[in-house]
């Protein structure tokens, strides 16, 4: 048996991949990546395609991007890991002060953990232990004159529709039933709004004694289908959790990194959170790092004698791992000496013009876009019709890899994608959608 048959094989046997139906992926033929290189994936056949969804919102400057490449070998000569825990090490370290320099203004203490779902998991305990310290700390928030109160707000505010990982604590603050419905014997409750300041604004001044933070993704909810946020309602929510003390948690793990036209999409409103979370395109797509962001104000509620037991008592063994961070610095390095954001605007602006025409196919819904962040929305159709599913296929067949979310295609591709490659891209998925149309549901 060639060695192809039996990766395919083995990839069926003894491989449970992600948010995949099984018995459906075992049933047909598989796509397996071979290797990368640019804005391509190409599989086991050597047959190339655009990687529409940037590997699944990771890839920034391309696949086997020398530059990072070259990074990654010189820290591997040095050092592969070393733990944070009682160490420090050279590369988490610059990393740090790199973060702290490009993130909003007071966002000066960097926790490294190594995915999306774990930088929100800190986020939320961060939150929780800094109430029930700040009672002993020297800090005392102008509207809680009661210390007792502080030991209150226990609770989380976030968004229906809501994507902030799959840990448990994560789900907890999700709002997507397909995803979390089954775990709710396991979760703790939160208070979930739409985004309307309106409702925001009623549910905070109804209950933020209890409430410790509100968790939100900035500018648009990425999993929930690429929702859009009103414009002005970041700024609102970070408005009402500063009058209402309670903390703004963003979580920037989809939009951060130039997704949006700016480095972290709550610059677009001038926002600056109590708490920020990034992964994803951290490391340009190339190793599993990422951060949480906090201010001083929260750090210090965590400082004291040991026996005070202040300590925030979390960690992951590959928290700020060299080589991750090495993949970062280099990452980071390349936004600024490619003008990258420059480029991600040209593109947005591009993207834009290229979306006008989908707006006429008869089976979409609505079109959405936030810089590079597109969901294409199809229906409204039976979900046992699987029409996203039906159009990535299509997809492939024409040379691009794209991943839907239930009926919303998806389209974020890498930042560095040329607009050559992105027409193409754009052709592909117009196509794909309208063959589908042709052929009926």
């Amino acid at each position: 048996m060639r060695k192809k048959e039996l990766l395919r094989q083995w990839d069926k046997s003894y491989i449970w991949h992600p948010f995949t139906p099984m018995q459906d992926w075992v049933a047909n033929e598989q796509l397996i990546i071979a290797r990368g290189e640019g804005c391509y994936l190409y599989d086991l056949e050597g047959k190339k395609y655009l990687d529409g969804v940037s590997s699944l919102w990771v890839t920034v400057h391309g696949h086997r991007n020398k530059y990072i490449n070259r990074a990654i070998c010189q820290q591997m000569d040095k050092v592969a890991h070393s733990t944070l825990l009682g160490l420090g090490n050279i590369p988490s370290i610059e990393l740090a002060k790199k973060l702290v320099e490009i993130t909003p203004k007071g966002l000066n203490k960097v926790f490294f953990s190594d995915n999306g779902s774990t930088a929100v998991e800190i986020a939320l305990k961060m939150a929780f232990q800094y109430w029930e310290q700040l009672q002993t700390s020297n800090f005392k928030p102008q509207n809680i004159t009661k210390k007792n109160k502080y030991q209150q707000k226990t609770k989380f505010l976030t968004l229906v529709n809501a994507y902030h990982g799959d840990t448990i604590g994560s789900v907890s603050v999700g709002g997507i039933g397909l995803f979390h419905q089954i775990y709710q014997p396991l979760l703790f409750k939160s208070f979930k709004v739409r985004p309307s300041l309106a409702e925001v604004a009623r549910v905070i001044r109804r209950h933020h004694r209890e409430i410790a933070a509100m968790i939100v993704e900035p500018m648009v909810q990425g999993a929930a289908g690429m929702l859009l946020q009103p414009k002005g309602f970041l700024k609102g929510v970070r408005r009402l959790c500063t009058q209402y003390d309670v903390l703004l948690i963003c979580d920037e793990v989809a939009t951060g990194f130039g997704r949006t036209g700016k480095m972290f999409a709550c610059e677009h409103e001038g926002v600056r959170p109590d708490v920020m979370c990034v992964a994803k395109g951290l490391t340009g797509g190339y190793l599993p790092v990422a951060a949480t962001l906090t201010t001083d104000k929260i750090y210090r509620a965590f400082l004291g004698n040991i026996e005070e037991r202040k300590t925030f008592f979390h960690g992951h063994t590959f928290t700020g791992n060299p080589l991750g961070c090495a993949a970062a610095l280099a990452s980071l390095e390349l936004f600024e000496k490619t003008k990258l954001l420059d480029h991600v605007r040209k593109n947005s602006r591009l993207l834009t013009t290229l979306l006008r025409p989908f707006r006429s196919l008869p089976i979409v819904k609505e079109v959405r876009q936030c810089g590079t962040m597109v969901g294409i929305e199809l229906g409204p159709f039976p979900a046992k019709l699987r029409l996203g599913h039906q159009v990535i296929l299509e997809a492939r067949k024409r040379g691009a890899i794209l991943r839907p979310l239930g009926d919303v295609i998806v389209l974020m591709p890498p930042l560095s994608i040329s607009q050559k490659e992105l027409r193409r891209l754009l052709e592909i998925t117009y196509e794909s959608i309208r063959s589908i149309s042709k052929v009926g549901t």
